[in-house]
């Protein structure tokens, strides 16, 4: 009898394998293992089972440690991937090379030519300026003595006629009106101006105004043959065309 109840004793105390069993201090069963020995509270082994937290006792998820599970996520890069990667990092690395910077004597010879260059251009635009200066003063001179000359070109002829029309009695009378007539034709000689009598030249139309047409025998068409009123010029520019009368 002894042995018997020894023997149940043993049995009913036979600690129960860890896919199961009662801890052998708390009798909690936990699937996956024993209590923990410290704390005395049961937590969970299993892929995606909570553990329990030891200050509030409410389940608490952990990461799985499956490392198969952790090797499905990863993202396999295929080659042509790959391959487009590589050729676009080889042409950044072949893109055009930054320049080098200027030493200080590249910089001043470029400065040197830029100045020289301004330098330039600034004395050819001084130049034209001058020349165009100079041109612009003397038309301006040209017009107000052309408008000086044209006012005294009819005093001039009014003397001439009145020395064309003087009697011999009134000699002393027309030797003043010839006088006053030398020094006009002076004032305007010394002023450039020159006065053109054209009788007997070919008809210019550049320098003459026919004012009527005359035959005449033994003249061929197209002459001046007389003189109205004489032409004056100054320089190349013609002043006041001669007033003739042209065979015809």
């Amino acid at each position: 009898m002894a042995r018997e109840d020894e023997g149940q004793r043993q049995g009913s105390e036979r600690v129960v394998p860890s896919g199961g069993g009662n801890d052998a201090r708390s009798g909690r069963g936990h699937p996956g293992g024993g209590k923990d020995a410290r704390s005395g509270e049961g937590h969970w082994h299993g892929e995606g089972v909570p553990d329990v937290d030891a200050l509030t006792g409410e389940p608490v998820e952990r990461p799985s440690s499956d490392p198969g599970e952790e090797t499905g996520r990863i993202a396999v890069a295929r080659p042509e991937d790959l391959a487009a990667e590589a050729e676009e990092a080889v042409g950044e690395d072949e893109g055009e090379p930054e320049p080098a910077p200027e030493s200080e004597l590249d910089t001043a010879l470029r400065e040197r030519g830029e100045y020289l260059s301004l330098a330039q251009r600034t004395q050819a635009d001084f130049e034209n300026f001058r020349k165009r200066a100079t041109r612009d003063t003397a038309a301006a001179g040209e017009r107000a003595r052309g408008g000086v000359v044209k006012e005294l070109l009819p005093v001039v002829d009014n003397l001439e006629r009145a020395l064309a029309s003087a009697n011999p009695e009134e000699g002393h009378l027309a030797g003043g009106v010839k006088l006053v007539h030398s020094e006009l034709i002076g004032v305007l000689s010394r002023s450039g101006v020159e006065q053109f009598d054209p009788v007997g030249e070919r008809f210019d139309p550049a320098e003459h105004e026919a004012l009527t047409v005359r035959a005449q025998e033994g003249t061929d068409p197209g002459v001046v043959l007389d003189v109205v009123e004489k032409g004056y010029r100054a320089g190349e520019a013609v002043l006041r065309p001669a007033r003739v009368v042209v065979s015809g």
